[in-house]
Parts: structure tokens; C-alpha cells; sequence
């Protein structure tokens, strides 16, 4: 290779670096990706056959996150007139509290399900270190007004579905039984309107009822892998991986929020009759995607076979 080519090999790579980053910067964190999936439940009635579930997660209103982008996206979400809506977790990267004054703004645009609008809550709803549940409940209160069911540690029949919420995993609420709260936190006061009086995910779980069609909000997938799940059947809703935000093709992604690395994005099996979907999310943490584009997921329901 002669020098002229070497310089222009050589140029030819650093322009091909450069288009890189700004795609990686500047696009895919902003191209949202509608991923469409047929939804089994079993003990399904008739007439919720053909009806949609919209899942939306982890927004991260505050300083990284356009809030205009965010809310081009969730008119864009409303255009699908989805029969149910989850949203779970993760609606603020919190700072202070205008992060929960532009949530507020953002949720002006949120679609809303002709049946039932529910939500549970995300390590980053509540505060820094995740242990901070005054603003869990600013977020909660935000997000009630809006016309959310916010589920913490509680479960509701809404438009013929059973919908359970877990609080975040590593909230100071999931549960000290099974959880993991950081050191020095406290579990939720009794006096929270939002949380159930000695309720913990785990106890959660139990007061789902069986032989009704199921879909649990749980905002971290790990933990799928605790024992608390025996004889829960349907499906999990899950986000906070963000996908991994970067990865290169064909590899996994190199960072991951999760104990259990398998848990990246998209669907998996958990256990008999149970079924997990890890949305990619809209928002991020850091302003950068690259083969992992924001997601929005719109679920059909149809009938599964019945589990004994």
C-alpha cells in the first residue's frame, strides 16, 4: 500500500468512525422501534381475544432525555389505540424536583388503554440511592393523576385481566424477606397512601388468584430467578436493561444492570406457564444506542392453553 492509499484508507476510517458515533448519538437513540407480539394467556375470555396491551418503559424523564422526543413518542403511542397500557418503571432519572414537574408535563401525552391504564414503579422512581420513598410517591401521584392504576406491591382486576405491580428490586419496599434494600434504608411508613400495609412482593404474589388471566409488572428482571413465583402463571413485564443500549452484532451486550446476564431484551421462559418480556425501554441514561433501539411493545391477546 502506497502512502496515498494508506491516507485514504486511513481517512476513510476515521469518516466511517465518526458517521458511527453521530448514528449511535444522535439517531437510534431517538429511532423507537414498534415491536409487535402475540400475547398467550391462559383462562383468556372471549371477549378480550384480538384486544392489545401497549407496554411502555423506562421514559427517564430528567436531564439526558428530550422531553420533547419523549412526548413525539407517546402521541405516536396514543395513534395505536391500545385496549390496555403498562408502563413499568423508571418514569424519572430523578435529580430534584423538576424532574417530577416535567413528568407531569411529558404524561400530557400518554396514552391511555380503553380498558385499564396500570403501572408499577422502577429503581429510579425513587430517588437517589433508590431509597428515598417520598419520591416514589411524588412519582406515583404524578402518574395517578394522569390516569394510571400505579400498583406497589398490590394486585387489581381491571377490563377482565388480573394485574399484579411489584416494587422495585431494589426498593426499600419489595420486601427485606427477599430484596435487597442498600444499607441504611428503611422499609415504606405505613402512612404512604400508595403502599400496602405489610405487603412485600413476595406476599404479593400470593394474593394473585388462579385460574385467571395474569400479567405481572416487575420492573427488574432478576427477579424472576427469587422464590416467590411458585404457581404465578401468565406473563411478567419487565425493562430496566435498556437492552444494553450498545452491543455489537451477533454478541450480547457488554453492560447489563442485572445479576442474571441472560436477561438482555425480548422474551423468555421462566417457568411452567410463565412467560417474561424485557422491553428495551424509550428512554436511557446515558444519550447512546447502538444495535439496541428504544421500544415500543404492542402485545395481542389471544387464548393458551389452560395450566393444570
Amino acid at each position: 500500500m502506497n502512502r496515498r492509499r494508506f491516507l485514504a484508507f486511513g481517512a476513510g476510517a476515521l469518516a466511517a468512525t465518526a458517521a458511527g458515533g453521530v448514528y449511535a448519538w444522535q439517531i437510534e437513540p431517538f429511532w423507537v422501534d414498534l415491536v409487535r407480539r402475540p400475547m398467550p394467556l391462559a383462562n383468556l375470555p372471549e371477549t378480550l381475544v384480538g384486544k392489545t396491551l401497549l407496554q411502555v418503559s423506562d421514559i427517564h424523564v430528567g436531564p439526558h432525555v428530550s422531553s420533547d422526543y419523549l412526548i413525539r413518542s407517546l402521541v405516536a403511542a396514543r395513534s395505536l389505540e391500545p385496549d390496555f397500557v403498562a408502563f413499568t418503571g423508571d418514569f424519572v432519572s430523578f435529580r430534584s424536583a423538576h424532574e417530577v414537574t416535567e413528568l407531569a408535563r411529558v404524561l400530557r401525552s400518554m396514552p391511555h388503554g380503553r380498558l385499564g391504564t396500570v403501572a408499577c414503579l422502577g429503581n429510579h422512581d425513587y430517588g437517589r440511592n433508590w431509597s428515598h420513598i417520598g419520591v416514589a410517591d411524588d412519582v406515583s401521584r404524578v402518574a395517578t393523576d394522569a390516569g394510571m392504576v400505579m400498583l406497589r406491591n398490590d394486585v387489581r382486576v381491571i377490563g377482565g385481566l388480573q394485574f399484579a405491580g411489584l416494587a422495585d428490586y431494589w426498593s426499600p419496599e419489595f420486601g427485606i424477606s427477599h430484596g435487597e434494600p442498600l444499607e441504611g434504608t428503611l422499609l415504606a411508613p405505613t402512612s404512604s397512601p400508595f403502599v400496602r400495609t405489610g405487603s412485600d412482593a413476595g406476599a404479593t404474589l400470593r394474593r394473585l388468584s388462579a385460574g385467571q388471566p395474569t400479567v405481572v409488572l416487575s420492573h427488574n428482571p432478576d427477579v424472576q430467578d427469587l422464590p416467590i413465583w411458585d404457581g404465578v402463571h401468565g406473563w411478567v413485564l419487565a425493562g430496566h436493561t435498556h437492552g444494553g443500549q450498545v452491543k455489537a452484532p451477533f454478541l450480547p451486550p457488554p453492560v447489563l444492570p442485572v445479576k442474571n446476564r441472560r436477561y438482555t431484551a425480548g422474551v423468555f421462559d421462566v417457568g411452567p406457564g410463565r412467560t417474561l418480556y424485557i422491553n428495551r425501554g424509550l428512554g436511557f441514561t446515558v444519550q447512546v444506542r447502538f444495535a439496541v433501539r428504544p421500544e415500543l411493545t404492542l402485545f395481542m391477546l389471544e387464548r393458551a392453553p389452560s395450566v393444570a
